[in-house]
């Protein structure tokens, strides 16, 4: 089994997958002229906005917000970019950035376009996402589509990865068992879910913001201690992505275009910019103006990849500079750092950090899961809320005892096979986004 995942990987994100996205992408960036970039200070300005109460949705631009990033922010920024760095090397991080710079636009067109199509569920409740957008878009021939993306939305959005490498680290340095991780963290979640998404979105609301500040300082005062050594690092990041031959430091080389497939692969599973999972918690967004959430949207990969992802690749590679990496997995490599760099309280506070951002994320993951669930099943008998809850605090247990491999594997085939069907209909529903976008700046004098 764990053969066959990895050839199926190797198949779907191959370089034609690789050359679809980019080549999508620059046709999003050709019809937005690069304006959403632009427009990062007012989409924070947007965080504090109140929108009248007669707006569509169900929760504000910051709750939004932190849904979003709650499953965003995750152990991809942990773990993710150590499994990166010892796949591609240094320079797999330059094409982190990359996708990230990209991603914000196209997260922006995805969003935008989610909000605008947007359409209630079989509760009456306002969704959105590539399944609602697809059959608007496209024509409702293409519902198979539609469900074809939800299908593969309720395996790629589980939260297994994140699960995994909490037991594993729960197991390295407290000798806790995987499953008894699993169990005591599939019952908080069944209850966080017991309470529907309001007690989900002030959950994410209350820790988001907190779990962002400790990591972001506490790497900030490990690259203090290696102030010297960053310039360097910058150096084999650029060099080593650009120079046709990466790396790793001491280990074997790869070409050219394996890092860049790593990279990117990576920053996917990071910022999921170009998944389509964002617009499904966007789409909650109590707003009248869809151009408005979009901008709110592109903060998601900022945050995520150019700031959080950045300051743990650079963490790492100062603390391993031009060493061989230990024979250890992703979570394992990112302890040690901080290990080296601050000790036992290096440990503890990335400790602190690994259980915000893992069970954040498995509460956005459960928003996304949930909705795709509600997609295909539309409340049938046997198929409601309490089966929904089963099903996904199961996932959660399973999740602890499979092999780190086998659980990327099985979410990077998911997410490849989610990606198609929502670059297809973001593309064709970008001439629209562009004009309405065009529309929103000359009102707001962008």
């Amino acid at each position: 089994m764990s053969a066959l995942l990895v050839a199926i990987v190797d198949f779907v994100w191959g370089l034609p997958l690789v050359i679809f996205l980019f080549g999508a992408n620059f046709i999003l960036l050709y019809h937005s002229r690069f304006l959403p970039l632009r427009g990062v200070f007012h989409a924070v300005g947007l965080l504090r906005k109140k929108e009248p109460n007669q707006a569509a949705g169900q929760i504000s631009h910051f709750q939004t917000f932190c849904n979003a990033i709650a499953a965003t922010v995750g152990l991809g920024n942990i773990s993710g970019v150590a499994i990166a760095i010892t796949q591609g090397g240094p320079g797999a991080v330059f094409w982190m950035w990359v996708a990230a710079i990209i991603g914000m636009n196209t997260k922006f067109f995805e969003c935008t376009a989610a909000l605008i199509y947007r359409d209630k569920d079989y509760q009456g409740q306002i969704q959105g996402g590539a399944m609602y957008t697809i059959p608007k878009v496209l024509g409702s021939k293409y519902t198979a589509l539609a469900l074809s993306f939800a299908l593969c939305g309720m395996i790629g959005t589980l939260s297994m990865f994140q699960i995994n490498q909490l037991g594993s680290y729960a197991y390295s340095q407290h000798d806790v068992a995987p499953w008894m991780t699993g169990v005591f963290f599939s019952l908080i979640t069944l209850w966080v879910l017991r309470g529907g998404l309001t007690r989900l979105s002030n959950f994410c609301s209350a820790i988001v913001p907190s779990m962002s500040v400790v990591y972001i300082i506490t790497c900030l005062v490990l690259l203090s201690k290696n102030i010297d050594i960053i310039p360097s690092v910058f150096f084999d990041i650029f060099n080593q992505a650009l120079n046709g031959k990466s790396a790793l430091y001491g280990g074997v080389g790869y070409s050219f275009v394996q890092v860049m497939i790593i990279g990117v692969k990576r920053a996917t599973f990071s910022n999921e910019a170009g998944l389509g999972t964002a617009p499904m918690a966007h789409s909650n967004s109590k707003t009248d103006e869809p151009v408005a959430e979009g901008y709110v949207s592109m903060l998601g990969p900022l945050l995520d990849t150019l700031v959080v992802c950045t300051l743990t690749a650079l963490v790492i590679l100062t603390s391993f500079h031009h060493q061989p990496f230990p024979d250890l997995n992703g979570i394992e490599i990112t302890t040690l750092a901080f290990e080296k760099g601050l000790g036992s309280l290096g440990r503890y506070l990335l400790g602190i950090s690994i259980l915000l951002f893992a069970y954040s994320t498995m509460l956005g993951m459960a928003n996304y899961n949930q909705k795709c669930w509600n997609y295909i099943f539309r409340g049938k008998k046997y198929f409601g809320e309490k089966s929904f809850q089963i099903w996904y605090v199961g996932t959660i247990l399973m999740g602890s005892v499979l092999a780190l491999e086998n659980v990327l594997n099985i979410i990077d085939i998911a997410y490849a096979l989610m990606t198609i069907p929502n670059i297809i209909v973001t593309v064709a529903a970008a001439p629209l986004v562009a004009k309405e976008l065009k529309k929103y700046n000359l009102q707001n004098r962008l």
